[in-house]
């Protein structure tokens, strides 16, 4: 069938759902399997609930369903991609189709990194007026059943819930049913998805008129109260924040004023100004929804847009709250899901463009400090994927190393912990440092490295012990120790800890000899495991019924 299978190459593609027919037509397909996203949600902490303000990204890119449409990924060349997650904590997929529902490569790349994901309900135009009068103006059973879909949709596909935009106005009967709809909608989502969320654009008045107020005000807050969130349009001053404020009482952050990086409009400051707009949205302790930061890509062109990204999130990243890893293990190649190449050990595989999000690994920090360090991806080399992470960055005159903060964690540590790192020196004078890494932990009086007649560590900070050989039993795992190629160095270590709590993973670059001047050093890092000893001497659970389907030889 055409909606699940492109028509010219019959590959498996995410699609979206047209009018009220379609959706309520809708129901689980055998050719779905492809769409249902296979990672879960990753735990983070803090969790979303908690009072601090969020940071929502609303991606909105030539209507949707680009390349990142096609499920088992494209030979496209420079593509968009996204990887600062560790700064955001929703993710929206918006088009303009009635009902949106996220390519899966988006949901797998997010949810690896903890972050949720919203598809996109809208209506708009003359056709939204009658498509909001067929299922609102009628009786509860009308608009039941539009929530019930939708619920069922997001469940099915293994995604968050729902970005509702109703941009037309409303009869007067419609308009009446709006907040039951949406509050029938929120329980659906609730208790159908884990987690789940419906959050409200600003656009209809309980009078039903189209009138977007950017801010949240009596007018519109009957929509507010009834689901879990408000995300206002763009067009905004300090004083609709202050206002805003005061009406959403503890509620705060849980409207996300809208921030169009286009800046279209009367706007405060968008592309490389959003930073003005996110500055005085926390002030006020507000939460923001980032609106097309696509723009990077759109509007500055694809030849140098990693670069131009990085220069764009580095602009925001004092006013994003980030989170951190809750879970172990932690694993990953800093891979993007696109590369120049596919690379494997080391080695380069296959040459030529690809892009793949679901291939994304979990991603770091982005640290940036001006002119002493910063931290890239690097196509044209790497351990495994698409791509590496590359450090640059000086050591100070008279300093010995630099620390440089790739994650952030926030759990109980186990007793044993194995630790890998591979990496590779570049530049004039690799053989100068020595790279390592350390963890700390959050200061307690109870917490000890080795046994309890060891020292608490000064300030938490643990460095693990150098591994030359693999742990017993765990041969196969650890093959890597020490034994690096393709010119990438491979080292493993262990760390035995009591009553900890983790707090960050760092990457230390040292000078083997102390210098009056200052050293410049790039370091790529291919690959960082950080393990539970108990949990990797356990086998893994085996396979069972593995089927194969819908075979096509060629």
């Amino acid at each position: 069938p055409a909606r699940h299978f492109d028509t010219r190459t019959t590959e498996p593609i995410s699609f979206f759902l047209s009018g009220l027919e379609e959706l309520l037509a809708w129901q689980p397909d055998g050719n779905d399997d492809f769409n249902i996203s296979a990672v879960p949600l990753a735990k983070c902490q803090p969790p979303l609930h908690s009072r601090r303000p969020r940071t929502l990204v609303c991606h909105d890119m030539r209507g949707g369903y680009l390349e990142d449409r096609f499920i088992q990924g494209s030979a496209t060349r420079n593509p968009y991609v996204f990887y600062h997650w560790r700064y955001i904590d929703i993710f929206v997929y918006f088009s303009h189709h009635t009902v949106t529902i996220p390519p899966v490569c988006w949901t797998n790349a997010a949810h690896r990194n903890g972050v949720p994901v919203l598809g996109t309900f809208i209506t708009e135009w003359t056709d939204g007026e009658k498509l909001c009068e067929a299922f609102l103006a009628g009786g509860a059973e009308a608009y039941r059943a539009v929530g019930k879909q939708l619920a069922r949709i997001a469940q099915h596909y293994r995604f968050d819930g729902w970005l509702v935009n109703i941009e037309n106005t409303l009869s007067a009967a419609a308009v009446g049913n709006l907040p039951p709809f949406l509050r029938h909608l929120t329980a659906q989502v609730h208790s159908a998805v884990p987690g789940g969320l419906v959050i409200w654009y600003d656009s209809v008045l309980r009078n039903g008129a189209l009138r977007w107020q950017n801010e949240l005000t009596e007018e519109n807050r009957v929509f507010f109260d009834a689901c879990d969130g408000l995300f206002t349009n763009y067009n905004w001053k300090q004083e609709h924040l202050e206002r805003t404020r005061g009406l959403a009482g503890p509620r705060h952050t849980d409207v996300y004023v809208g921030v169009d990086v286009f800046a279209r409009g009367d706007v405060i400051g968008g592309g490389f100004d959003t930073d003005k707009s996110l500055r005085l949205i926390r002030q006020h302790g507000l939460s923001a929804a980032i609106f097309a930061p696509g723009w990077v890509y759109e509007h500055l062109g694809e030849e140098n847009f990693l670069q131009n990204e990085n220069k764009f999130w580095a602009s925001l990243a004092e006013y994003l709250p980030t989170h951190s890893i809750s879970t172990l293990p932690l694993a990953t190649s800093f891979s993007l899901g696109m590369g120049t190449s596919r690379f494997l050990a080391g080695k380069e595989e296959e040459p030529g463009p690809w892009y793949d999000l679901s291939a994304q690994e979990i991603q770091p920090f982005y640290p940036e400090r001006e002119g002493r360090l910063s931290t890239s991806c690097c196509l044209q080399d790497a351990w495994c994927g698409g791509s590496s992470l590359r450090v640059q960055g000086t050591i100070p005159p008279g300093e010995e190393h630099v620390a440089v903060r790739l994650f952030s964690l926030q759990m109980p540590a186990p007793p044993k912990l194995f630790l890998t790192l591979l990496y590779k020196l570049e530049g004039p004078h690799p053989d100068e440092f020595a790279v390592a890494l350390e963890l700390t932990t959050w200061d307690s009086g109870t917490c000890h490295e080795g046994n309890v007649t060891s020292l608490p560590e000064p300030n938490g900070r643990h460095h693990p012990r150098f591994l030359p050989a693999p742990p017993p039993g765990l041969a196969k795992l650890f093959a890597v120790c020490d034994r690096g190629s393709n010119g990438w160095t491979s080292r493993c270590y262990e760390l035995d800890l009591q009553d900890c709590s983790l707090r960050d993973l760092s990457l230390l670059v040292s000078r083997h000899q102390p210098s009056p001047r200052e050293t410049s050093f790039t370091c790529l890092l291919g690959e960082v495991r950080v393990l539970d000893a108990a949990s990797v001497a356990a086998s893994p659970p085996e396979v069972q019924s593995v089927s194969a389907s819908q075979l096509w030889w060629k």
